[in-house]
Order: C-alpha cells, then sequence, then structure tokens
C-alpha cells in the first residue's frame, strides 16, 4: 500500500529524512518512534503531500504521489492524516466535522458513519458542539473520527492519543486498532508511547538524525 524509496528531505541544504525507505501492506499498521526532532512528523507530512521531496519516491496503492519533478496535492492523495494541532473546523459542530470528507454517499449513509464513530471516539453526547467547547481530548477524538470517515487508502497518526488520559489512551487504541484492521487500511502511527505501540502496531520502526531503522515486530 504505501512504499518509500530511499526519500530525502532538506531543510536549509541539511537532511530532515535521508534516503529513507519503508513498506506498508495493505492492512498493516506500523508504528513509528524516535526522540524529538528526529524527523517523524516531517515524514507523515512527505507522505500527506505537505513536504516537498528532494530525493526519492512516495508510492501509495501503486501510484507514484511525490518525487523530485512532481508532487500530488493533499487532496488528491486518498491519504487521512491527523496533526498534533487537531485542525478541526471552528466554524462546524462535531458532527459536521466528522462528515467533512464524506462526499458521493448519501444523507442516511453520511449520519450512519458520523453516529458509529462517534461511539467509537465517544463523543455521542457531543455532536451538535463546536470545537472552542470541547477539551483538548475531545478535539482529539474529533480528529480522528474526521480522519476516519471517508475510510482512506492510508491514515497517518501523530501522536494520536497524547492528550488522553491512559485509561481513554488505551482503551481508544485498542478499538481504532479493531477499526483500522476491520476496514483493511494501511496506517501509520507516529507515537512516544511503547505501550500505545506495543497495543496497536503489527510492526515498529524508528528514526534517528533522520535516518530509518530496521523495522520490528511490535509484540
Amino acid at each position: 500500500m504505501l512504499s518509500l524509496e530511499k526519500i530525502s528531505v532538506l531543510h536549509d541544504q541539511s537532511a530532515i529524512l535521508n534516503t529513507c525507505s519503508l513498506q506498508v501492506a495493505q492492512g498493516e499498521i506500523v508504528g513509528l518512534m524516535g526522540e524529538s526532532g528526529s524527523g517523524k512528523t516531517t515524514l507523515l507530512r512527505t507522505i500527506a503531500g505537505f513536504q516537498r521531496l528532494a530525493e526519492g519516491e512516495v508510492i501509495v496503492a501503486g501510484r507514484c504521489l511525490s518525487c523530485p519533478s512532481h508532487c500530488t496535492a493533499p487532496e488528491q492523495r486518498g491519504i487521512s492524516m491527523v496533526f498534533q494541532d487537531y485542525a478541526l473546523f471552528p466554524h462546524l459542530t462535531v458532527a459536521q466535522n466528522i462528515a467533512f470528507g464524506l462526499h458521493r454517499v448519501s444523507k442516511i449513509e453520511k449520519r450512519l458513519r458520523v453516529e458509529q464513530l462517534a461511539q467509537m471516539m465517544e463523543l455521542t453526547s457531543l455532536l451538535g458542539r463546536f470545537p472552542h467547547e470541547l477539551s483538548g481530548g475531545q478535539q482529539q477524538r474529533v480528529a480522528l473520527a474526521r480522519a476516519m470517515a471517508p475510510k482512506p487508502d492510508l491514515l497517518l497518526l501523530d501522536e494520536p492519543f497524547s492528550n488522553l488520559d491512559r485509561p481513554l489512551a488505551i482503551r481508544l487504541a485498542k478499538t481504532l486498532r479493531e477499526w483500522i484492521k476491520a476496514e483493511n487500511m494501511a496506517a501509520l502511527v507516529v507515537t512516544h508511547s511503547l505501550e500505545e505501540a506495543q497495543l496497536m502496531c503489527d510492526r515498529l520502526a524508528s528514526l534517528h538524525l533522520g535516518r530509518l531503522q530496521p523495522l520490528s515486530h511490535a509484540a
């Protein structure tokens, strides 16, 4: 599903990512770990199309989406990303934020999808609220539900449980894994928590000084 072929990203002529290669199969969840500043968020942003490549290729579902001479627009990639700052639409309710990416489906299908995801993320009682009326943890769960809603080819999660208390984070990590597997998505999850990574992921990779280290099984 996802293939990174020796990708490099530069900033002021210095390599943020240095010849990184990675494969994630359809239905597989890979965790990405590493110290702050190692390039984890840059790697996700590059896959999503928000960062240009200096070298290499990003291939998703057999399509080359990025290379040094070409960058497919983020909205045309079939990828959903949850940012650390959530990026919710302030003028839309929780229900409208979750439904934002649901195009070409009936109103009934849209409503059912929103209700299913709201239940999964424990947001059912908050569907009529606006982002400014939510806590940081609630906003984080809305962002997760919105990312899942369109059933993307690839799901990119940047510290998806960082603002949640531990019992809720562990509960949602298990639930999110079940949903990703049931819908046969591929997912790449950045986390600092080894416990979350082991609960959610099939394999783990790590970044050190912009270089990807060999993958290992999560369990």
